[in-house]
This record gives structure tokens, C-alpha cells and sequence, in this order.
């Protein structure tokens, strides 16, 4: 089975480390999670998925939708699927 990749795009705000741990808190043992802090990488990947702020999460390629309109949310996460089995 294939695992859920999920990307989280930070900058080092005071919002970015809270949403890392969320994300990890979330994460389950199928999911694969990456951690770009745009300081110092990233920045392709980032704008390839069209990410315009910080902090920001990619499941599976898709930038999820509560990070289209605002900070990530715990419910905006889980359904995008983080920490449910693909």
C-alpha cells in the first residue's frame, strides 16, 4: 500500500511550529511527512503547488483546502486526509 505524503511549508512564523505539530500529532503510521522550511529550501516545490503562505500543507500533491483560505485548521487536515490510511 502506498503511503500519504504530506508536505508542511514553513518560514519560521509564530503560526508555522504549532501547525508542525499538529501535523505530526495527526499523522498516522501510513503518512509520510515532510517538513520545508522556505528559508532555506523549497521554494520550487512551493510555488509548483501553489502555495502563497506560510504555514502551509500538501497531501498527495494537493495543496489542502484550509490552507487555500487561511491557517490550517485540526478538521481542515483531517480532511484532507491526514492521519487516515490511503
Amino acid at each position: 500500500m502506498a503511503r500519504r505524503h504530506v508536505e508542511v511549508f514553513v518560514a519560521g512564523c509564530p503560526v508555522c511550529e504549532p501547525t508542525v505539530r499538529l501535523v505530526q500529532e495527526l499523522a498516522c503510521s501510513d503518512c509520510e511527512v515532510t517538513i520545508h522550511d522556505l528559508r532555506r529550501e523549497g521554494t520550487d516545490k512551493a510555488a509548483a503547488y501553489g502555495v502563497t503562505t506560510v504555514p502551509s500543507v500538501v497531501v498527495d500533491g494537493t495543496l489542502a483546502v484550509c490552507c487555500q483560505r487561511g491557517a490550517p485548521t485540526r478538521d481542515g487536515l483531517i480532511a484532507a486526509g491526514i492521519g487516515q490510511p490511503r
